[in-house]
């Protein structure tokens, strides 16, 4: 993906499934995915690509976010992050700074790996709230913990909009976490927005009323995604949800009052 001078390189770490139904829906009942079995292999599962992207910026080289690590099992399964960098020539010591939309353990699989910082070169910058949540918080997962206590002496946390690099800004864009972050890569009057898990699916940009099991404000999640979306409708910017099969990108296009998703 091209935006102006810079290139945005999708970094698969391997491949998710979840039961549609059974994650994403709208409220009133009904089978409203019976109105997109394109998206659907044929046990009804959604397909969700893991994995991250890469930028090169000036002197910086930037992941967003890092795959889902070494987990395998009959939902998940990762383990192709680092030889996909490497198929770039980036090996993880080039790497400058990890900058992750939020702390799912699908976006930080190869942040650490047996307790050890993999990008060991790396600042690792995250916002504030989800490193209380999924870290810092007395409730804390103890698998998040462990997995991420290890950054502490890397990590730089924010708390509102910021530019990270030349070209690439941090957008605060809370309701999947409490400190969900879409990044905006930007150059030559071009744009991309690295938008994470504010949409799993393309039907979540293109339906205002659903809803994602994983998000920790439905009502917050709903109202930033269609806030992005109208955003970016009917212009040329670039919309990258973090799980598209491919890590695929699109843009928004509106039919009288309806949104459609185009993939590029």
């Amino acid at each position: 993906m091209k935006v102006g001078d810079l290139e945005v390189l999708p970094i698969v770490d391997g491949t998710g499934r979840e039961q549609a139904r059974e994650v994403l829906s709208a409220p009133g009942g009904g089978d409203r995915w019976a109105c997109h079995p394109e998206h659907l292999d044929a046990d009804g599962n959604l397909e969700l690509t893991l994995g991250g992207f890469l930028l090169r910026t000036g002197d910086r080289v930037v992941l967003v976010d890092a795959g889902v690590g070494r987990i395998h099992n009959d939902h998940y399964a990762g383990g192709g992050f680092l030889d996909a960098l490497d198929a770039h020539g980036v090996a993880p010591g080039d790497v400058t700074d990890v900058v992750f939309t939020h702390l799912h353990f699908d976006h930080v699989g190869w942040a650490t790996s047996k307790g050890q910082v993999v990008f060991d070169r790396a600042t690792y910058r995250v916002h504030a709230a989800d490193w209380a949540h999924f870290v810092e918080a007395a409730d804390a997962d103890p698998g998040a913990v462990r997995k991420l206590a290890p950054l502490r002496e890397r990590l730089a946390t924010f708390d509102a909009e910021h530019t990270v690099a030349p070209g690439l800004d941090a957008r605060p864009t809370p309701g999947h976490t409490p400190g969900s972050t879409s990044y905006v890569v930007s150059s030559h009057g071009e744009r991309a927005l690295l938008i994470g898990d504010v949409a799993h699916s393309v039907v979540e940009l293109e339906e205002p009323d659903w809803e994602a099991v994983f998000d920790v404000d439905p009502v917050a999640a709903r109202a930033m995604r269609n806030r992005i979306a109208d955003e970016v409708a009917d212009t040329d910017d670039l919309v990258v949800p973090a799980h598209l099969p491919g890590l695929a990108v699109g843009r928004i296009v509106t039919f009288g009052d309806r949104r459609r998703v185009v993939i590029s």
